[in-house]
């Protein structure tokens, strides 16, 4: 992971980890249509965050235990 990969993702994990962010907001902030900024893509394939319903039918993103490890160890606890 290069230095601005892992300084991406951590923005997004400490971002959903704050609170849980609704789906639609997660990938109106976070989507890209650049390859190389696959940052969702890569913190979801890390097990990073996670997507989950709510409500009965409103997705919203979290931060996983692994997610909050990751930023403890990149940055301190939250």
């Amino acid at each position: 992971m290069t230095p601005e990969t892992l300084s991406l993702m951590l923005d997004l994990v400490e971002w959903v980890a704050a609170r849980p962010r609704p789906y639609a907001e997660v990938m109106d902030a976070w989507r890209t249509s650049c390859p190389r900024l696959t940052v969702w893509e890569d913190a979801l394939d890390e097990g990073l965050v996670t997507h989950e319903q709510r409500d009965g039918s409103s997705l919203y993103v979290t931060a996983t235990p692994a997610g909050r490890a990751f930023i403890a160890t990149h940055r301190g606890p939250c």
